[in-house]
């Protein structure tokens, strides 16, 4: 019974920490509210609207596929914080519940995987270029290194399992 567990795994954690952030700081409410009420040249203005990176919109006057390939940065930022998380072995290696690694390899995988989800989806526009691709990618590592901490938090308050 998977919704009764009092557990939850440090890469379930962190993976449902990434979906919220997505979902909520992505969202076009929130970026439309960042965009218009703060500042790009204060700290506290640009970091709300980094927050905002991996928007994500849904119009229902556009084809499937333009709202999965406009939505796809925001949908490969969960699915590969989730990969990235497993990967990682310092949550499930770390000899005991709630150590540093696991803080570190939550924040590590959204870091890789806002780099890599943003590197991916440049692949998708209609005139990609590798310039592009790389600059890309340092937006979403630059959003992974400022906002990875989040999931490095909940990755560890999870459990690791079974010793």
């Amino acid at each position: 019974m998977a919704l009764g567990n009092r557990y939850k795994t440090a890469p379930g954690a962190g993976t449902l920490a990434a979906l919220i952030l997505v979902l909520v700081f992505g969202s076009p409410w929130y970026a439309d509210w960042a965009q218009e009420n703060t500042s790009p040249d204060t700290a506290g203005g640009w970091w709300l609207r980094l927050l905002a990176w991996p928007h994500w919109s849904f119009d229902t006057d556009d084809s499937l596929r333009d709202v999965i390939v406009g939505d796809l940065k925001a949908i490969l930022v969960v699915v590969l914080t989730a990969l990235f998380l497993y990967l990682l072995p310092g949550s499930q290696l770390a000899r005991a519940r709630g150590t540093i690694s696991q803080f570190f390899a939550g924040w590590a995988a959204y870091i890789f995987a806002g780099g890599f989800a943003a590197l991916l989806a440049t692949l998708f526009l209609s005139n990609p270029s590798l310039l592009g691709a790389f600059n890309a990618a340092g937006s979403g590592a630059q959003y992974g290194l400022f906002t990875g901490w989040i999931v490095g938090l909940a990755s560890l308050g999870g459990w690791r399992g079974t010793r």
